[in-house]
């Protein structure tokens, strides 16, 4: 049988833990507020004590000179051969019709030291004791008061966190907007409400950049549906029906290619880069023109490259889509007999790219919207598409890649129609 426990053992253990279980249900949690208010009451105890303590200096300094009594019986202790002089008032000194003898003043001088010495060491006391109580009280209602400052400092925390506490990815419309002067926890409110405005814009900008992109991947496979549903509903196909089918359906494949690419182009942008590698955007430019030379004479448009040294760093295969995406757009929405004006150069301590394209006017405030993914200046899609027309990302691909590559875009519209497109690449030393 196991050994039991003898009783004179359990109480202690029994008390033991409900101490400790009083001591960590009654300990304070360590709020800013708590230590805020220690903190008040600390530096408010160490001030009035070196207070205290100087004053009790000052007081112990003042009554250690010797006081006038001293001096007068001293004066008295030395009388005169010829005559006894009488005692001033309130002086010791001999008795009327005796004569004065040392002893006698040397006691009476003792005696009056030691009620001096009694009557400092008691006033020394009373200022002592009353000077810590009235610390003692003045500590306690420091701390008090610094509960209720902090308090009143934290609320706008406090409001702070029951708000953020409640909102969630739904309700990211909500709004701080605290009151008060503009100090720092005002401010901190502002760039909370501001940090919700950015998360709201991306989170919208995430659902309609969703519902975008599976619009443009719904309409090809539809078209594949019913391509595929038409030949094979066909009673007495031919070899020429079903290969003029499959060709559509290859077509509506390769426009899903071209799609999803872009996709993982404009999230690759949006990724940033990891690592840098020197390239030469000038030999970038004369490739791609030379690439698209041939789309460029189908469409009666000119390109005129000039190309200036302009070495930056980066990642050359998204450098090479941002030139790509800017030709064929320049080229694209151009018109018959327009041109396209490509130059790099350095500026301003920037491998500097800039593409100018005569076609129609653009607004000056649709720039902003055609930077935006799946956004076009055109009739509203109808989902009758030619291979020749994009998708809308373009402009977005090339905003997403210069950013990574902290270069910067400026998108101007031309007087007489097109646009004047502007990429500044950061510079490096060499190309690779």
């Amino acid at each position: 049988m196991p050994a039991r426990t003898p009783a004179r053992d359990i109480v202690p253990a029994a008390l033991r833990r409900l101490t400790g279980l009083i001591v960590r249900t009654s300990l304070p949690r360590r709020t800013v507020r708590l230590r805020l208010t220690a903190l008040y009451g600390g530096l408010f105890l160490v001030s009035g004590a070196a207070l205290l303590a100087v004053t009790y200096g000052l007081v112990v300094g003042a009554v250690d000179r010797p006081p006038a009594v001293v001096k007068l019986a001293v004066t008295v202790a030395s009388p005169s051969p010829t005559a006894p002089a009488a005692p001033a008032p309130g002086t010791w000194g001999p008795p009327p019709g005796g004569e004065a003898t040392d002893a006698v003043m040397a006691a009476a001088q003792r005696d009056v030291q030691r009620n001096m010495a009694r009557q400092k060491s008691a006033m020394l006391h009373t200022l002592l004791v009353q000077s810590a109580i009235a610390l003692g009280l003045m500590s306690l209602a420091s701390v008090l008061l610094g509960w209720v400052v902090a308090g009143r400092v934290l609320r706008p925390l406090r409001t702070i966190t029951s708000i953020a506490r409640d909102i969630s990815a739904t309700s990211l419309h909500r709004r701080l907007a605290l009151a008060g002067p503009r100090d720092e926890l005002r401010e901190l409110g502002d760039t909370f409400d501001a940090l919700l405005a950015r998360l709201d814009g991306s989170f919208q900008a995430q659902r309609q950049f969703v519902a975008n992109a599976s619009h443009e991947l719904r309409t090809p496979l539809a078209r594949q549906r019913v391509l595929g549903q038409v030949a094979l509903a066909d009673p007495e196909p031919t070899l020429e029906s079903l290969r003029t089918a499959h060709e559509r359906i290859l077509a509506a494949g390769q426009q899903q290619e071209r799609l999803i690419e872009a996709l993982l182009t404009l999230a690759r942008g949006h990724a940033g880069l990891d690592e840098r590698h020197p390239f030469d955007l000038a030999r970038l430019v004369r490739e791609a023109v030379a690439a698209r030379a041939p789309a460029a004479h189908e469409r009666q448009v000119t390109l005129r490259p000039s190309t200036g040294a302009a070495v930056s760093s980066g990642h050359r295969a998204l450098a090479e889509r941002l030139v790509a995406n800017l030709l064929d757009n320049a080229i694209r929405y151009n018109v018959p007999g327009g041109q396209v004006d490509v130059t790099t150069g350095t500026q301003a301590g920037r491998a500097v790219l800039t593409v100018a394209n005569t076609g129609p006017v653009v607004p000056a405030d649709a720039v902003e919207r055609i930077l935006l993914p799946f956004q076009r200046l055109g009739p509203a899609r109808t989902g009758r598409r030619g291979s020749s027309q994009g998708f809308g990302l373009g402009l977005s691909i090339v905003s997403a890649i210069a950013s990574a590559h902290d270069a910067t875009l400026t998108v101007v519209p031309r007087p007489g129609g097109g646009l004047v497109v502007t990429v500044g690449f950061p510079m490096a030393t060499k190309p690779r």
